[in-house]
């Protein structure tokens, strides 16, 4: 069963010192394409998420969303810069002799110093960040495959009633047709006999005429052709593969054949097959547009 192009996905995992989420989210497109939001220090997962999410996606605008909430990082490490902190507090103590204020520094008085501190971080370990990212990553792409398959299902269903539209007016053009010939041999007879007035008739020019007319209205090949794309299509609809491109492709061929017959046949309860048929290949071309 064929998977339709837009989806979502999300997963939420906590591990020990950080908590991943993972959005997932496709669009239609006529090709893979993948773009990517991570916080700015991990952007080096980009590429890895994008050979991860292309090995499961043939086509679609995907866009993936990473967010990475760190608890209480043990790799930080808080120190004083002591000889900043001191020179501050030598000038403040200076300007007490020199502007005869109190000398009311506090802990608190020192924590506003620009530079009071130093914030030192250790390198995370990347491999160990991907492993989490991925697992998370997994889970989103499992959910969105899912919805995937699930509006493919609905998709598969609205082109199968289609084809039987497009099956049932193959079959009343091909009868329809046949009757067309019968009765334009019948209108020339009696014109003939007409003109004539009831005069010995060339039985053989009628014939000759009427061969012409069925030839010029001949929609057997158009019709077998069409009943060929229909199982065709049928057939690609069964599988659990990207069949999309060859949807779109086929439904040319349809649109083709049913031109064709509509182009050589006048009859009007044919014309008004042809539309409804033409109606129904816009219809697949509308939906098949979804398909992965």
């Amino acid at each position: 069963m064929p998977r339709s192009m837009t989806g979502y996905g999300r997963a939420v995992k906590i591990f020990d010192s950080r908590e991943i989420t993972v959005e997932l989210k496709a669009v239609n497109h006529r090709f893979f394409e993948f773009t990517a939001r991570t916080p700015r220090q991990y952007v080096f997962l980009e590429e890895r998420l994008k050979k991860l999410f292309a090995a499961e996606i043939n086509r679609g605008k995907v866009e993936a969303y990473v967010s990475i909430s760190a608890s209480a990082d043990p790799s930080e490490t808080v120190e004083p810069n002591v000889s900043v902190i001191r020179s501050y507090v030598d000038a403040l103590r200076g300007l007490k002799d020199e502007l005869n204020v109190a000398d009311d520094l506090s802990l608190s008085h020192l924590l506003r110093i620009p530079d009071a501190f130093n914030v030192t971080k250790s390198e995370e370990d990347e491999e160990e960040i991907w492993a989490e990212v991925k697992e998370a990553a997994q889970e989103a792409l499992s959910g969105f495959i899912e919805m995937r398959k699930t509006e493919g299902k609905k998709l598969a269903g609205d082109v199968s009633l289609k084809l039987d539209e497009i099956e049932s007016g193959v079959a009343g053009v091909s009868a329809r047709s046949e009757g067309s010939v019968k009765a334009y041999r019948e209108r020339l007879y009696a014109k003939l006999r007409e003109v004539l007035e009831d005069k010995n008739i060339d039985e053989q020019r009628i014939l000759t005429e009427a061969a012409i007319f069925a030839d010029k209205i001949a929609v057997d090949e158009e019709t077998v052709r069409l009943r060929s794309h229909i199982s065709q299509c049928r057939g690609l609809l069964e599988l659990d593969e990207p069949v999309g491109k060859r949807l779109d492709f086929l439904i040319q061929e349809f649109n083709r054949e049913v031109n064709t017959i509509g182009s050589k046949c006048s009859d009007l309860e044919i014309t008004k097959l042809v539309l409804n048929m033409k109606a129904a290949v816009e219809k697949i071309r509308e939906q098949i547009q979804n398909i992965e």
